[in-house]
């Protein structure tokens, strides 16, 4: 197996991170930086859903490509998760990573178990399906979550204040070329169309009806311009099915490469989305925002909800009475609250990996604690 860029193998503690969805890439880009400036060699695998593969080329990361997604069928999932855990195997037996980190691989959680491997992880939605007959080493959720709700991953919880995204927001730098890149008119309402997730375990399909009726009543708006964000090829054929004729009225942009959800919601005027990550990064921007996920609504999106940055909609009548089409007043300057989310968590991976390196070299004391 050979990596789709030079990884480093110097002899240097290694830990491993895995790549799963799209979202988990700009994740954890700040986190691999940071690892690395401390020092660690870190082993990055990839699963080839949604655009993982395009995002960590476009963020310049040395990855594996290993697996595929297997679609919604349960079946088809836990075979996905098996052949996966089994192609990786070889790798992470060669690389001996001393933790395993994730934002809720259940490949890596799999595998890691069987290594005795301690894993991390990551996750902002406290109603996901864990493995129950594995469990992590540690799991971290934002402090809004109610820890009670991840009884079921058997495990420690931590918690760290913010959201996830105020991990790696901050570094966002905003790039106005993008809006000649894609052909935007800037004199129109642009609005950045995310559609839901239909082969999550937690899909609603109420979620694809707001969907079709956001994109028909935004077609008959003179003024809005929509950009289109497919998860997948075959997302991508099913709206050129419905909406080809606004396709090539340049009524709906799909970027025909990937590009970076944080400038184009930057340089836009509202944000929709049947899905999670956008909508928080989105709020997290400032930019106007609204939700038609349909799932069971976590903490997270809830929080947002009653700070009033992420309008939750839940009906098609409030897709015309609560959505605001309107120019939205961009400030000058990107200005982010600066916030120590990612630097403590880096301090207390620390910790934690200098504890399982000591039991390991044997130097354990029990003022470490026990793993």
């Amino acid at each position: 197996m050979e990596p789709r860029n030079n990884i480093r193998t110097k002899d240097k503690i290694s830990i491993w991170i895995d790549l799963e969805n799209s979202p988990h890439v700009p994740f954890f880009v700040p986190i691999i930086k940071r690892l690395e400036n401390e020092g660690y060699h870190i082993l990055v695998t990839a699963r080839g859903q949604s655009q993982t593969f395009e995002l960590a080329e476009y963020y310049n990361l040395n990855y594996y490509a290993v697996g595929k997604h297997y679609g919604k069928n349960k079946l088809l999932k836990a075979f996905g998760i098996v052949s996966r855990a089994i192609r990786l195997l070889p790798l992470v037996l060669k690389q001996r990573p001393i933790v395993a980190l994730s934002h809720i691989s259940r490949t890596q959680i799999l595998l890691s178990y069987f290594l005795r491997i301690p894993n991390i992880v990551f996750l902002d939605y406290e109603y996901v399906q864990s493995l129950s007959f594995v469990k992590p080493h540690t799991v971290y959720v934002p402090d809004v979550v109610d820890i009670k709700e991840l009884k079921s991953f058997h495990c420690e919880v931590k918690t760290y204040k913010g959201i996830k995204e105020d991990i790696y927001v901050p570094t966002f730098v905003p790039d106005p070329s993008i809006t000649e890149k894609l052909g935007l008119d800037t004199s129109k309402i642009i609005c950045v169309l995310r559609p839901p997730a239909s082969d999550a375990h937690y899909h609603n399909p109420k979620s694809d009806i707001l969907f079709e009726e956001t994109v028909n009543y935004f077609s008959k708006i003179p003024d809005v311009l929509m950009v289109m964000l497919p998860r997948d090829e075959h997302q991508k054929k099913i709206i050129r099915g419905k909406w080809l004729r606004k396709i090539q009225e340049n009524k709906i942009i799909i970027p025909d490469h990937v590009v970076n959800a944080l400038n184009l919601m930057w340089h836009s005027d509202l944000v929709i989305s049947g899905g999670g990550t956008m909508n928080r990064e989105a709020a997290a921007l400032g930019i106007p925002v609204y939700t038609i996920f349909q799932g069971k609504i976590g903490a997270v999106d809830r929080y947002l909800a009653k700070e009033n940055r992420l309008k939750i909609i839940t009906t098609v009548n409030e897709i015309h009475k609560v959505i605001k089409v309107k120019k939205w007043n961009r400030p000058e300057n990107f200005e982010y609250k600066e916030t120590l989310t990612l630097s403590n968590i880096i301090q207390e991976l620390n910790q934690i990996i200098y504890k399982i390196n000591a039991i390991k070299s044997g130097k354990y004391n029990e003022q470490y604690g026990s793993f």
